[in-house]
């Protein structure tokens, strides 16, 4: 049988898994497929005779993937050329097993979907490792680390250890006061700095301190159990902190450590673009969303905008999660391709006859175990909850959950390790702005759920006794243009498809999508507002005094609020579905002043008769009438006027004549003459 991803192989794992309703879920114009029960030992044939056949191949197994692997290279069978889907803990090992069919195939047709490569950093490595702690495993570590790496130990306490007969570890007292870096590239600052005494006898002493000294090393080991030399430390590529009581934590430390010398690279997991940030305008800050979530202090401010460190970002992708302009967008993989996923996904599902449909978004490492576990030890996922892998999920943001629901969805849960209880704030945000959205659209509430567990019993207790939501008739839809664009497309026919499509729905702060509410008695018409905007939703008019606003563009940034001199501006947080939302709306506008020497419009009026009312015949320089009517003359008619004026400040007497030769010889000038020589 032929996929998208070329012929497809189906086992079912020596029968221990029912696939009847899948081979009818799977039924294609070519018949459904055949169903193997041993293709990884006793049918291998079969699958050498596919890889013989040429071109691509998805294979229902991954436990044998290596094996496969093995033969298709063997065979000539390019590497991508050969997909993988785990059918088996996902859906056949479950007491549900025989109405899995549905979700086996949408699960088939989702690995038919490939994201574009992502981009790299590079990381270099010379082996210079700092071990840092206050005890004999801090000594031990070191010297055990020693023969493979440039090791350098630096004690914050020496009480108790023994000073080593020889001594192959250079050894120093100090205590690190400031940290920064990476893999490669980190640099320390240490206070009570001093190198050991060679005629340290029954316990070390050191020579003289002093503070302030700096170091730089590759790599980093941290013993102290103390508090970690940096946010976000389990992140820091580089920085190993192990528990020094937990003797196995330690060594796999010191296992991985001994490695880490030469080139590496890493994801460039944040393409980030400086032209959509919404910061800073002017000095004044508007939208700080990614340096508030970012658990690994990767993100910091850089004047207008922020400034990204793809070496000490760990790829959490909070900040795409809460990012309201697409600046920071995540790429591994984009937020596009796990929308073309999460719509394959969710079109064969319900071709194939699915109902009620639950998400279940997990992370391939925490996630996949509790699936693993439930599948191995108990009775596995529902058959209408469908897994759904993802880099991590707090990369997850409005613009994915209304997507979902769109694509008819029933409910979502987001399983998250309670290790990474610090990083959730951002997703426990955007649920939050959700559950609104859904609420104000006539859902039951509760469709999203951040399940925070790690006891896969419990995990599997809430998937099999939660509520079965029925989702909305599915309008799938490309994920075509920006963040905002595609967040836009899919609250669109989200309401399309809802029980109550409401033009409007209100929002708690924080929140992307609103108005901006204008005093109009107290908005002068200075337009400093139109300036600071990033998003261009305020808009002024060349031709006259006027301010104009575009719902739709509004990223509720704050900077029009904070830039404001008049404090004439507050937001409003909401969702407008109008058309009109996408269509500038006059805020305010007057008739303009026309300048009194030349009739050109320069100014609104009332500005101009303020100022005027304000300084005239009050001020030193428009004492009196002639100067006062400079206040209502355009920009250039007021330097016009005031060097025609008899009192021009920057006027002078006349300037004296030039002398020559000539003067002197035709005796027509003196020497005291005030001529210039």
């Amino acid at each position: 049988m032929a996929t998208e991803n070329g012929r497809l192989l189906v086992c079912n794992c020596n029968q221990t898994m029912p696939l009847d309703s899948a081979t009818g879920a799977l039924a294609q114009g070519d018949g459904a497929p055949f169903i193997h029960s041993a293709l990884c030992r006793s049918q291998l044939g079969n699958f050498r005779d596919a890889v013989a056949a040429g071109g691509p191949l998805t294979v229902c197994c991954t436990q044998e993937a290596p094996l496969f692997g093995e033969i298709g290279q063997e065979g000539g069978l390019d590497e991508e050329a050969l997909t993988f889907v785990n059918i088996r803990e996902r859906a056949g090992w479950s007491e549900e097993a025989a109405k899995a069919g549905p979700k086996i195939a949408a699960l088939i047709a989702e690995a038919s979907v490939a994201g574009a490569p992502t981009t790299q950093v590079s990381l270099s490595s010379d082996g210079i490792c700092l071990v840092y702690g206050k005890d004999q495993s801090a000594l031990d570590a070191a010297r055990q680390l020693a023969a493979r790496l440039d090791v350098t130990l630096l004690l914050k306490e020496s009480a108790g250890i023994v000073p080593p007969a020889l001594m192959d570890v250079p050894v120093f007292h100090g205590r690190i006061t400031r940290s920064a870096g990476h893999l490669g590239a980190f640099e320390i600052s240490v206070d009570d700095y001093a190198p050991a005494n060679p005629a340290s006898r029954d316990a070390f002493s050191f020579d003289r301190p002093r503070n302030g000294a700096v170091s730089k090393c590759d790599l980093i080991l941290d013993l102290t159990g103390e508090t970690p030399l940096f946010t976000g430390h389990d992140k820091r590529d580089g920085y190993f902190r192990p528990d020094p009581g937990d003797p196995v934590a330690v060594q796999k430390a010191l296992f991985e450590l001994s490695d880490m010398v030469g080139e590496f690279a890493k994801p460039r997991y944040v393409d980030f673009k400086p032209d959509l940030c919404a910061h800073s305008r002017s000095r004044k800050t508007g939208c700080s969303r990614c340096i508030d979530v970012c658990p690994a202090g990767a993100i910091s401010s850089d004047g207008d905008v922020v400034a990204f460190d793809p070496y000490i970002c760990g790829g959490c992708g909070a900040c795409n999660s809460v990012c309201p302009t697409g600046a920071a967008h995540y790429a591994f993989p984009q937020t596009t391709t796990l929308i073309e996923r999460l719509s394959v996904l969710m079109q064969s599902y319900a071709d194939a006859g699915g109902r009620d449909a639950a998400l279940f978004v997990h992370d391939p490492a925490d996630g996949a175990a509790m699936i693993d576990m439930a599948a191995r030890f108990g009775r596995g996922l529902p058959a209408h909850v469908i897994p759904f892998a993802v880099t991590q999920v707090t990369q997850i943001g409005l613009d994915f959950l209304a997507a979902a629901f769109a694509f008819g969805v029933g409910r979502v849960v987001l399983h998250a390790h309670p290790r990474k209880q610090e990083e959730i704030g951002g997703l426990a945000g955007q649920i939050g702005l959700a559950e609104t959205v859904l609420t104000g659209l006539g859902f039951d509430s509760g469709r999203v759920e951040l399940l925070i567990e790690s006891d896969p019993d419990a995990v599997e207790s809430r998937l099999w006794s939660m509520e079965r939501s029925s989702g909305v008739s599915p309008r799938f839809f490309l994920p075509l243009g920006s963040k905002r664009e595609i967040m836009d497309t899919a609250l669109a026919q989200l309401r399309l498809a809802a029980p109550t499509p409401v033009d409007r729905i209100a929002l708690p702060p924080g929140a992307p999508y609103g108005a901006v509410i204008v005093d109009v008695e107290a908005c002068t018409l200075c337009l400093a507002c139109v300036s600071a905007c990033p998003a261009s939703a305020l808009l002024d008019n060349p031709e006259s005094p006027q301010l104009s606003f575009v719902e739709s563009s509004c990223v509720q940034c704050g900077l029009c609020r904070n830039t404001c001199p008049e404090s004439a501006i507050t937001l409003e947080p909401r969702i407008n579905f109008l058309t009109a939302a996408k269509s500038p709306v006059v805020m305010k506008e007057e008739e303009p002043f026309h300048c009194v020497r030349c009739n050109k419009p320069f100014a609104a009026k009332s500005t101009i008769d303020r100022i005027v009312k304000t300084l005239a015949e009050k001020h030193s320089m428009f004492a009196t009438p002639e100067a006062a009517q400079r206040l209502q003359m355009c920009e250039d008619c007021r330097v016009v006027d005031q060097f025609e004026a008899a009192d021009n400040p920057m006027g002078g007497g006349a300037r004296p004549m030039v002398r020559t030769t000539q003067d002197y010889t035709d005796g027509t000038v003196s020497d005291d003459d005030e001529s210039i020589h």
